[in-house]
């Protein structure tokens, strides 16, 4: 009996998934996805470090680099072509609104606004936060260990911040993701807490403990981590920082292809933006939906295969038994 191979069409998709994951910045390392061994993972489960942020739409991919001819000859012709600038940028909507969504559509630090001490003085970023609790050892990416009479003082859908005392040092700062970059030594203790990625909501609280509802994105607290308050999250139109993330990209046709777009290095190119969508298009002054906007610029790599520099990783894994 002959075998049932057929000619696949162009994959036919509804939308797109978006997964991010941290760029060591101080080392300047990015992550990779390899999709030989990962092309097949449950896209509702990616492989760590990769974080899943859900659906996007407005998906657009733009080659902006430029080549241009060399020319040889009387009179002066064509010969071959060179690329003279490398470059590409990607823009999308994120159909949802997270820390780290939010964080990806701002040009700057995402900072979290930590519950405020008793009296503090008003500020736009934050007023100066209430003391931090000590995380005992024994705590896990799911579970914190705190003293009884810490732990008292949360509840369960509380959200938490966790990560080192700032101890006057400059450069990339928060575990494991760098939320922002130090140039000169500040007086705040609290600021590497206030602009951590290694955050969390409280699922239930127990007379010594805190469970939460998702691991830790930096895993189990480093020893003398400590633990603050998390009412809401504030980021800036301005500043020096750039955020920095490896992207993946996936597009699932309907018989079972995958087409994959790696970005190793993703740069936020654009300030905060929003875009509102109305629910029902006919109604005038109707309900709409918020959406963050979301532009990067492709930062290279040098793959070391062939020492050649690239921007983008396009992969395509055809459906079973379709014809190549």
């Amino acid at each position: 009996m002959a075998a049932n191979w057929f000619s696949s069409p162009a994959p036919v998709a509804r939308r797109v998934r978006a997964y991010f994951a941290p760029v060591n910045r101080a080392a300047q390392t990015p992550v990779l996805f390899d999709p030989a061994e990962q092309g097949s993972f449950n896209l509702d489960a990616p492989p760590a470090p990769w974080i899943s942020l859900g659906w996007i739409q407005g998906f657009t991919r733009k080659p902006t680099s430029k080549t241009a001819p060399v020319l040889a000859g009387i009179p002066a012709s064509p010969l071959e072509q060179i690329r003279e600038t490398l470059e590409a940028q990607v823009s999308f909507e994120f159909l949802s609104w997270t820390k780290l969504t939010m964080a990806l559509a701002t040009g700057s630090q995402h900072m979290n606004l930590l519950v405020a001490a008793a009296g503090a003085t008003a500020s736009a970023d934050g007023a100066q936060a209430a003391a931090a609790v000590t995380v005992l050892s024994g705590s896990t990416a799911t579970n914190v260990v705190l003293s009884s009479t810490d732990a008292a003082n949360f509840k369960a859908g509380s959200m938490i911040a966790i990560d080192a005392d700032y101890a006057g040092q400059t450069g990339y700062v928060g575990s494991p993701v760098s939320g922002a970059y130090v140039r000169q030594a500040l007086t705040d203790v609290d600021y590497i807490r206030r602009v951590t990625f290694n955050v969390a909501l409280v699922s239930q609280v127990s007379s010594t403990s805190l469970t939460l509802a998702a691991p830790l994105p930096g895993g189990a607290p480093a020893a003398g981590a400590k633990l603050q308050g998390v009412t809401g999250f504030v980021d800036r139109e301005g500043g020096a920082f750039y955020q920095e993330w490896s992207a993946l990209f996936a597009v699932e046709g309907r018989q079972g292809e995958r087409i994959f777009f790696h970005y190793p290095r993703l740069q936020t190119m654009t300030g905060a933006e929003e875009s509102s969508i109305p629910l029902d298009a006919k109604q005038k002054g109707g309900l709409e939906r918020v959406l963050l906007k979301g532009t990067f610029l492709a930062l290279p790599v040098t793959d070391p295969l062939d020492g050649e520099r690239a921007l983008c990783y396009r992969s395509f894994m055809p459906a079973a038994s379709a014809l190549i």
